[in-house]
Parts: structure tokens; C-alpha cells; sequence
């Protein structure tokens, strides 16, 4: 797994400081300082060949002169002692190393690659190069460089800049937040992003991970950490570089429209994780999303003593498309019984200026019981005529009354005390509730549980195989491909593009090619004789842009105006790009659909995340317009609607005045067809529709753009490998039969299956259940559960066993694999009075065929050396069977493949 030893790494019972220095302001005295500050309870050496004693500290010369074998190595020695080191505390059987050092370089044969080689000899793990090291509070672990020690608390921060990290540190002790742990990663060569996603997210003293990105190395492994992480617990991203990277140089319209940036955030959005534009939002983000749960609605009630704050919040909370609520008839006549004459009548709820904590508790009581609102904020301003520290106090302890009485679940309370002193912070923080500086912050925190509980459910939706409403010609489209790349071309000529998108069943203009006047004059002559008008367009694959030589030509209407035509394009064209190469003229029926709107939609190639889809409003204004979104494939109807309505041209596809809709989801199914081209010939490197024109009678293309390249896998693994989120696999599903004529159904688990995983572990003894976990469960958690059956089949697979008679489930078997996709360690689970019948040996065999297929290269596992049974089948498979040496009532069991 990609968190193999991690935990060692990040909480060692042991820790080697290489390179510790006397040294004033030098990075080894640094660390040798905060490790002392921290007061690292675990056992700890120096090593220094040319000091015997830092500090009062006696240090060694080599590693293995220590007195103990230590877990993790940290190293700030100069580079090229770094890789000889690695080697050494492999060979002490050391379960990771910190290098904080900087400059080993990249690439075969460097310093960093020699360094990596000797970490995996002995299975190793690396964190680092060129970080400012590993916090972790609650550990007493402070192997960093940092200026201040963070105190302990419940984020998770992981950082690809090691001064951003330390300015968080910083921030964060003025703010009283603290960290379950903080990781700079440095240069990534071994431990990334993905990997401690993966740690955190299972970590229980964590309650929300913060990011600060720079790049993302592995896209599809970073995509699938965290749309794991992201089910579990919230995550919250800082990128950097966000004006930095504008529209790129393309050669179509979408290939413009998908800027660095506007592609991270629709990966963001696919993951799951919710992006903030700066550090004070991060903590304002984590401070809400990590303490409370999301609300089932819109709806923000506002309770306060100064009626001008009120109107603000309301106001930025439609701003950010929240909803007053509006108080129910009975509350409105009990607060109208506890308040003076002069409250507001209204959301926000002013109840004056001279409120005191019992006003504020009555008010506040009244709001939560009403069924009209779905949280609460509420705000006090300091006034001379009532204590603020009263109100606060009197509202913590209301708020924790409350939260007691609610069996299931409770209205998120928000709070602000405008300049408050920092004991009136502590006392709401305390007790759980998020408290903000400004209302600004607060309703934007309020809007962020929204938007978490938004991408929560989108990641329960399982991502889509190929779509069964439509069955595409794929033979016939890949044949126009290879028939442009074996004539060395890098664009599909119009009438190969028509071809391609009707192998699709995307409808588009009629489209002739004519190499001179004449055979013009004829195509236009047949589509006269329809009654249809005629536009002629310059035909060269040098020109993709036809409007910037002024090479179409609309409303022909007779066979003399496109003969004239024909001529001036062709000539015009030459004049003014005399190098590209003319073959002719388009001609087209020209669409005149009056109330039609004009669209753009389509794919191109993203350097770090692969095939990216954009859907926008269209015409040869469109970068200018920049109304666009972009999502990440595959695509399933649903995610097409949730990718136009992040457009503001979604509003005008609706009916208005005299214009009727576009019909029901024909754009969203053009574009689930897209996804599914992009899937199935990755040889397409860019599609541009512009425009498609949509109406009540559906969509039409009337011009479009094609780019194909011989294209190496961008990701590793099977699916389409230029995709960063991969598909359901429903190429897996299928029917077994068992011994004694036993039918099973088996299919890749799926998010909603974990009511099933519930109900199977009714049917399974304790002690089968120890045999599986190696220890007693007596409850299993929907966060456990989560983790079994919401996966995105990148590094993890699962299969469900169905009874074909009765539809029970009755076992499951999965794999996931290392960090490095090489092997993959496996798990299996039967029903008790199930077992014995082949199905375990049936699933095994399932699991394996699916490892060879990914391309792994072993499938290990643990068994407790009790389970015979297990260990009898693992011999009889081919595994080898080799004791743990580290604990003696294990078994290793390891199967080459």
C-alpha cells in the first residue's frame, strides 16, 4: 500500500539525526534544537564524523556505531554522502528517512535517483529531498527547521513549499489551531502528496487535511488518494500560481479555453476537495468543514445585536448563492413573546443593541427548534449596555445543551464576536464552535459546508463505463484516425470530421469537399436543390482558424455567387498566407436556426491531469467571452449537467420570453459522447465543436476541429491511460459457477454496496472476523466501511460475490497495491456458513487474473498463523509461505506473477 511504513516514518520509536551540527544557524543545529523542544520520548542518536558530543549529546561516526537500530534516519549531509547513508540504515533495517538535504539532482544516475535505488532495496521510505522537514505534535516529534513548535491538535497540513508550511506554523499558533501533523515534502521522490492523503485520512487523531500544491507529479494516483480521503473527512486545498498560468497557445478554441489552472480546479472538483484562494481561508475553511457536519440545505438563519452586520451577512450570503430562511408563523410568535417591540421581524434576527445573554438564549432557542431553517450564525457587536462575555458563555453553554438532546444529528452554529478578546475565542472554540473574525468569513464558512456536503455526494456516484443509451461506431472512427496518422497528418479534413462525430451520433451540417470552383458549384447545385442556403469555407490544413484569412463566405443562394466565391477565398487565402496549402473549398448547408444558441464543447490534452472536457458558450468570440467550465472524464449524464450548469450560458438553454428550451439533455449527451470518443481513441489529441448550435429539436454541429497525434500512456494501469479518473470497470463483471452447479454474480464493489458490506458482516463469526482484521471487532463504523467499498480503481480493486438465487452477498476479495504499482497485498472475506464450497478459491483466482492484468508483479498478504485454511489455499495457489519474523503469530504469504 502507498502507506506502507508510513506510520513508522511519521511516529518513530526511534529517530538518527545525520549531519547535526554546533554550528550556529546551521540546519542540523536547528533540528537538533526543535528535536530537544519537543521532548521526543523515543530513544536518539547523533551522527557526526567530526564532532564526538553536540550539545551535551554524544554522536557517533557511522550509523551502525549507534546503540540501536533506528526507525527513521533524518539526513542533512552534505549530497553525496546521502545515498552511501540510505544504504547504511537499510542495512540496519531502518523504516524511512527524512532528507531535508538540498541539490541531489534528477534523473537516471543522479545523486536522488542513487539515493531512491538504495531505499528500495530494503524497503525503505523516503520523504524529501529539499524540505523543511516533519512535524508532529502529538508524537513530541519536531524534526524540522521550523521557527516555532506547533502546538497539538486536529489538522493535518501537507506542504509541497517548506516556508509556506512554517508561515502556517506561525499563523496557526496566533489563531490556537493545532496539528495531528505537519509534512513538507520536498522534492517527492518517494513519499508524495497521494501517500500521506492516504495516511492522514485513516489517521483517527486527524479531522481535516490541508494542502498547499504547487504540482501534482502522478495524477491518477493523486486522484484516487484523494477522492479517498475526500469520502472520509474534508479536504482543503491552497494552489499556488493561479494567475500565473493563463490561456496556453492552442490551435483550437478549447485547447485555449483549458488554462494550467481552470484544469486543477476541475480536478479539485472531481476529487472532492474543496479549494480556497489563500492561507486565511484555509484555516476559515478547515475551522468550519472540521468541526461541523454539513446541513441538509441552504437555508441560514442570522441571529445578532447590530442590524447592520445582519444585512451585510445576508447580503454576501446570496452573493454566494445561500438562502435566508424565513422564520416559520409559530416561532415568529414566540419571538415576538421573549423580544423587544423593536427586533427586526425578520431574518436576520436583530434583537437590538442592548441584548443580554438571556435575550441571546432565548432567540437562539426559538431559531434552532424551527423547522424553517437549517443553520444558525450567530454574531454579537460590543456595546457598553450588556456583556459580551456573558453572551458568549451563555451561548457555549446552550449550544452544548443542544448539541446533547440531538440524537442524530444537530443544526451547524456558527459564531461571530467582532473584536473579541481572545478568551471570549477560547471559550467558543472550546466547545466546538467555529467563530469567525468578520460576518464575510462566517457565511463563506457557512457556504463551505455546503459545498462539502455538495462534493460528498457527487463522490458517492459511481464513475460511469461505457454509456448504454448509445452504441458508437468505434472500428469506423478509429479507422478515419489511422488513416490521418498513416499519412503523417495532424488535423482530420471537414468531411473526415462529419464522418467521425456521426460515428458518435453527434449530427452535423451537411459538408462536401471541393478541390476547385467547379465541383463547388456542383455540391452547392445539390444542396440548392433541398432549399438549403450555402457557406463556403477555405479548405488547407495550414489554416485551422478559416475567419483569420477571411475564408468563409455565408448566405450563397445560387451556383454564380459560389463559383465568385470559391475563387476570391482560394485567392485570398494565398495572398495572405502564401505558404499553406490549399486544397479547395468546403461547402456546408448553412443552419439558420433563429433561436438556436451557439455552444462549444469538446476535449483536449492536459500535460498533468490528461484528457480534459470543456463545455462553454461558443462563436469566434469565445476565449473573450470566457464562459466556460471544464470536468475531468469519464462522463456520465449527471456529471455532463453538473459541468453546464457551471456556465452562465446553462441560464439561456432554459426557455424564456418566446425562445423554448433546448431539448432535455441533448448538450449533456453530446457531451457523455465526447467522454466516450475521448475514452476510446486517446489518438485524438484535441476536439473543438464550434459552434454547436442547440434547440428544441436538439444539437447540430456546423464546424469543428480535429487534432490526432501518436500519444505514449500518460498513466499507468488499465483504462483508458489518458485519463486521470478511471472508469468503472464493468469489464469484470461476469457469472462463475461454482461446485455442485453453484451460481455466483461478481462485480467490482461500488459505493452504494455498503449497506450489503453491513449486512455480510451479520453472517460472519467473530472469530472468522478476528481471523480477517487480526483482532477482535465488535462494531464496524461507516468511516470503516467507507473504506472498503468506495474506491475508484486506480491502486484498488474490489469484488463483490453475489448468490445468483437469493441476490445475498456472500464475499468479498480485494487488492491494493504498493505505492510503486508493483505489488499489491490482498484481503478476503466469506460468509462463515459459506465457507468450504469453492468460493474463496474462486475469488482468489479472480483477484490474481485481475492482478496480471494490471500489469502487478506479486500479490502478498498477512495470515495469522492459526488460519490454516487460508494458508492451505495460498500453498496450493502457488504462494510461498514464510513466518513474520517481527511478530511469530504471523504469516507472510507472497505469490510472484
Amino acid at each position: 500500500m502507498s502507506t506502507y511504513r508510513l506510520k513508522e516514518l511519521l511516529s518513530p520509536r526511534s529517530v538518527a539525526l545525520v549531519g547535526a551540527s554546533p554550528r550556529r544557524n546551521s540546519i542540523g543545529r536547528a533540528i537538533l534544537g526543535n528535536v530537544l523542544k519537543a521532548k521526543f520520548a523515543g530513544q536518539f542518536g547523533l551522527v557526526n564524523r567530526s564532532y564526538a558530543e553536540i550539545d551535551g549529546i554524544s554522536a557517533v561516526r557511522r550509523l551502525d556505531q549507534l546503540s540501536f537500530a533506528p526507525e527513521l534516519v533524518v539526513l542533512t549531509a552534505p549530497p553525496g554522502a546521502i545515498p552511501e547513508i540510505i544504504d547504511q540504515a537499510g542495512k540496519l533495517g531502518s523504516a524511512g528517512a527524512l532528507i531535508i538535504t538540498a541539490g541531489l539532482g534528477s534523473g537516471r544516475g543522479s545523486l536522488a535517483d542513487l539515493a531512491e535505488r538504495a531505499a528500495r532495496r530494503y524497503g525503505m521510505r523516503l520523504v524529501g529531498p529539499n524540505c523543511l522537514g516533519v512535524m508532529m505534535p502529538g508524537a513530541k516529534l519536531n524534526i524540522s527547521f521550523a521557527a516555532h513548535v506547533p502546538c497539538a491538535g486536529s489538522l493535518a497540513l501537507i506542504s509541497q513549499s517548506g516556508a509556506i508550511a512554517a508561515g502556517m506554523v506561525d499563523w496557526a499558533a496566533q489563531r490556537g489551531v493545532g496539528f495531528s501533523g505537519i509534512v513538507s515534502i520536498g522534492d517527492q521522490l518517494d513519499v508524495d502528496i497521494a501517500d500521506l492523503l492516504d495516511h492522514f485520512a485513516m489517521d483517527g487523531q486527524t479531522r481535516a487535511i490541508l494542502l498547499y500544491i504547487e504540482a501534482i507529479k502522478d495524477a491518477r494516483k493523486f486522484m484516487s488518494a484523494a477522492r479517498a480521503a475526500a469520502r472520509i473527512k474534508p479536504v482543503v486545498v491552497v494552489k499556488s500560481s493561479r494567475m500565473g498560468q493563463g490561456a496556453r497557445a492552442a490551435a483550437t478554441h478549447t485547447g485555449a479555453l483549458a488554462g494550467a489552472d481552470a484544469v486543477y480546479d476541475a480536478a479539485f472538483r472531481r476529487a472532492g476537495i474543496l479549494r480556497v484562494p489563500h492561507l486565511r481561508e484555509l484555516f476559515d475553511c478547515a475551522e468550519t468543514v472540521g468541526r461541523l457536519e454539513s446541513p441538509p440545505g441552504k437555508r441560514l438563519a442570522v441571529l445578532t445585536n447590530g442590524g447592520g452586520i445582519g444585512v451585510l451577512a445576508i447580503d454576501r450570503l446570496v452573493e454566494l448563492g445561500g438562502v435566508p430562511a424565513a422564520i416559520a408563523p409559530h416561532t415568529f410568535e414566540k419571538l415576538n413573546a421573549v423580544l423587544p417591540r423593536t427586533w427586526s421581524g425578520c431574518n436576520p434576527v436583530d434583537i437590538i443593541g442592548d441584548a443580554d445573554a438571556a435575550r441571546y438564549a432565548a432567540a437562539l432557542e426559538l431559531l434552532l427548534a424551527d423547522p424553517g431553517n437549517d443553520a444558525v450564525l450567530v454574531m454579537n457587536v460590543q456595546t457598553a449596555l450588556a456583556s459580551t462575555e456573558e453572551s458568549a458563555a451563555t451561548i457555549t453553554r446552550l449550544v452544548s445543551d443542544y448539541r446533547k438532546q440531538q440524537k442524530r444529528w444537530a443544526k451547524p452554529i456558527l459564531a461571530v464576536w467582532v473584536g473579541a478578546r481572545p478568551d471570549i475565542i477560547d471559550t467558543l472554540s472550546s466547545a466546538g464552535i467555529p467563530n469567525y473574525p468578520t460576518e464575510d468569513d462566517a457565511v463563506r464558512g457557512f457556504m463551505h459546508l455546503l459545498r462539502h456536503r455538495e462534493v460528498v455526494d457527487a463522490l458517492m456516484q459511481v464513475p460511469p463505463a461505457m454509456p448504454t443509451t448509445f452504441a458508437p461506431d468505434v472500428e469506423a472512427a478509429r479507422r478515419i484516425v489511422d488513416t490521418a496518422l498513416a499519412d503523417g497528418r495532424q488535423w482530420l479534413d471537414p468531411v473526415e470530421i462529419k464522418r467521425l462525430l456521426e460515428a458518435y451520433d453527434i449530427a452535423m451540417v451537411p459538408t462536401f469537399a471541393a478541390a476547385d470552383p467547379d465541383q463547388a458549384v456542383g455540391y452547392a447545385s445539390e444542396l440548392f436543390a433541398r432549399g438549403a442556403t450555402v457557406v463556403l469555407k477555405i479548405s488547407s490544413r495550414d489554416i485551422v482558424h478559416k475567419s483569420d484569412v477571411g475564408g468563409v463566405v455565408l448566405n450563397l443562394t445560387n451556383p454564380d455567387a459560389v463559383r465568385a466565391a470559391a475563387l476570391d477565398v482560394m485567392a485570398r487565402a494565398k495572398a495572405l498566407r502564401p505558404e499553406a496549402r490549399i486544397s479547395g473549398v468546403i461547402v456546408q448547408a448553412m443552419m439558420v436556426r433563429a433561436k438556436a444558441r451557439e455552444l462549444i464543447l469538446g476535449f483536449t490534452d492536459d500535460p498533468t491531469f490528461g484528457t480534459v472536457v470543456v463545455f462553454g458558450r461558443g462563436g469566434t468570440a469565445a476565449e473573450i467571452i470566457n464562459d466556460k467550465a471544464l470536468a475531468l472524464p469519464p462522463l456520465d449524464l449527471q456529471l455532463a449537467r453538473d459541468l453546464i450548469e457551471q456556465t452562465r450560458v446553462s441560464r439561456l438553454l432554459r426557455a424564456y420570453r418566446d425562445v423554448p428550451a433546448v431539448k432535455q439533455d441533448a448538450v449533456a449527451m453530446a457531451l457523455v459522447k465526447l467522454s466516450q470518443m475521448a475514452a476510446d481513441i486517446p489518438e485524438i489529441r484535441e476536439l473543438d465543436i464550434n459552434p454547436l448550435l442547440a434547440d428544441e429539436n436538439g444539437v447540430m454541429a456546423v464546424d469543428a476541429r480535429v487534432a490526432v497525434g501518436r500519444v505514449a500512456p500518460k498513466f499507468s494501469g488499465a483504462g483508458p491511460a489518458n485519463f486521470a479518473v478511471r472508469p468503472y470497470p464493468s469489464r469484470w463483471e461476469r457469472h462463475i459457477q461454482i461446485r455442485d452447479s453453484w451460481r455466483v454474480f461478481v462485480r467490482p464493489i461500488r459505493p452504494d454496496d455498503e449497506p450489503l458490506i453491513h449486512e455480510l458482516l451479520r453472517h460472519v463469526t467473530p472469530n472468522d472476523l478476528r481471523l480477517r482484521f487480526f483482532a477482535p471487532m465488535k462494531e464496524f463504523t461507516h468511516q470503516f466501511i467507507a473504506r472498503l467499498t468506495q474506491l475508484d480503481y486506480a491502486r484498488a480493486m474490489a469484488f463483490v460475490a453475489f448468490d445468483e438465487a437469493s441476490h445475498e452477498l456472500v464475499g468479498v476479495v480485494r487488492i491494493h497495491s504498493d505505492s510503486i504499482y508493483e505489488s499489491g497485498e490482498y484481503a478476503i472475506l466469506l460468509r462463515s456458513d459459506l465457507k468450504g464450497k469453492g468460493l474463496g478459491w474462486a475469488l482468489m483466482q479472480l483477484i490474481i487474473e485481475y492482478a496480471r492484468s494490471e500489469g502487478l508483479k506479486a500479490i502478498s498478504g498477512d495470515v495469522l498463523r492459526e488460519n490454516t485454511v487460508m494458508l492451505d489455499m495460498c500453498r496450493d495457489l502457488g504462494f510461498e509461505v514464510k513466518s513474520d519474523l517481527g511478530e511469530a503469530d504471523l504469516c507472510k504469504v507472497r505469490l510472484t506473477l
